[in-house]
């Protein structure tokens, strides 16, 4: 049964961590460097020419070891204070913090045990909720038949759905009667491990939801949307009861053939490795998470990575995944243009992401999502975060969903 998430520890123990292990990775940056320029670039390619020797590899060898004490001495140091220190939640600025770093390195926060790395769950008025049934009830006294699960993108959280004064969840809740609840997760990790976990969260809140749960909307902005997509296949692989009572599922500004930022960058990474002097510096490109890498292409499946190298030029195009049977499944795009087929419009969509891959259109006809003319929707003007507080965007969604919030049961 799952609990509220919680922090593994304070967060100035995760700052003190992830500084040293960014002060020893940049140590051996520096030292790489050096190496390739004491050894001459026909040292490239051998990782033992990384490493100075004599007097050079014993100042370097200081560093790394000075700085594994200090790690170590101040978060032992902060274990103490910790009782301290206190649990009180957080600032939105400094939340917001935490979000990034867990977009741009939530796998390494998870594999090296930093408690800065996010933990799934849900959240409802700003509060964690725990998947029991009585608490459940406490927490949601007017819970209704149709809760609305609010995914986020990349480097967010589930307070950054509130953009210009504006909450889509709220303003459903509040038109259609939904009972929004706002997913807060590690999006540094690969989609797919995320799609498993919340296909497994939402069986859960299934199994102790209060009342009769009739349907269950499901609305994923940028990554969120992949997110989505994941655990429906996930879900129903599993053979969970909730996939089955999903009736609509909305995408804002979902890349669902990758977004060219995250291409460039593993360009970027491939040009740098070409070059002898500058090949030590590629590892900065190497730094971007297991989420980041999953939005090159949009992969959802952990058969994309499995066994492979998440950088490798070669890497092969993620396997196709349907839009799901059965589900209303609508698209809406943003474009930074202010006009059909404005150049703007064509090449750069709503700035991170292409208006083909937010449209589920491809090249590749077999690719391409089957998204109905009449449930996709381009917002002119618009920029990527835009889109969460847009007045055009939400009467399209109040568009969309009104008729069937409006009809009997069935």
């Amino acid at each position: 049964m799952a609990g509220p998430p919680s922090r593994r520890g304070h967060p100035v123990r995760g700052l003190v961590k992830l500084t040293a292990s960014a002060t020893l990775g940049l140590a051996d940056l520096v030292e790489a460097v050096h190496a390739r320029v004491l050894n001459g670039p026909l040292a490239a390619g051998r990782d033992a020419q990384d490493r100075t020797t004599g007097l050079t590899g014993m100042v370097y060898r200081g560093i790394r070891g000075v700085t594994r004490l200090a790690g170590a001495g101040a978060d032992e140091l902060l274990a103490l204070l910790e009782p301290a220190l206190g649990r009180a939640p957080g600032l939105p600025q400094s939340e917001a913090l935490v979000s990034a770093l867990n977009g741009v390195l939530g796998d390494h926060l998870e594999q090296s045990h930093n408690p800065l790395a996010i933990p799934m769950g849900l959240h409802h008025g700003g509060r964690p909720l725990l998947l029991e049934k009585a608490a459940l009830a406490a927490a949601l006294p007017e819970a209704g038949d149709a809760p609305l699960l609010l995914i986020h993108g990349l480097c967010m959280n589930e307070q950054q759905w509130r953009r210009a004064g504006h909450d889509h969840g709220a303003a459903l809740a509040r038109d259609l009667g939904f009972t929004p609840l706002y997913l807060r997760y590690n999006t540094g990790l690969h989609i797919a491990r995320n799609g498993q976990a919340l296909a497994d969260l939402l069986e859960d809140l299934v199994a102790q939801w209060p009342g009769v749960l009739r349907s269950l909307t499901l609305l994923g902005h940028s990554m969120g949307g992949l997110l989505a997509r994941s655990a429906l296949h996930y879900g129903a692989a599993a053979g969970h009861r909730w996939p089955a009572l999903v009736d609509d599922l909305l995408f804002l500004g979902t890349p669902h053939h990758g977004a060219p930022l995250e291409r460039l960058g593993h360009w970027f990474e491939l040009l740098l490795d070409q070059t002898p002097y500058a090949t030590p510096f590629a590892r900065l490109g190497r730094v971007r998470s297991e989420g980041i890498t999953d939005l090159r292409h949009g992969s959802l499946l952990e058969q994309d990575w499995q066994g492979r190298d998440r950088f490798s030029a070669e890497r092969a195009a993620p396997m196709h995944l349907p839009l799901p049977a059965q589900v209303r499944c609508y698209t809406i795009a943003g474009s930074i243009g202010a006009r059909r087929d404005d150049l703007k419009d064509r090449l750069l969509g709503d700035g991170l992401v292409p208006l083909d891959s937010a449209l589920g259109r491809h090249a590749d006809p077999l690719r391409t999502l089957a998204f109905a003319p009449e449930r996709q929707w381009i917002g002119y003007g618009l920029g990527h975060l835009a889109l969460l507080g847009d007045p055009a965007v939400y009467a399209q969604l109040l568009q969309w969903l009104r008729p069937w919030r409006t009809s009997p049961p069935a």
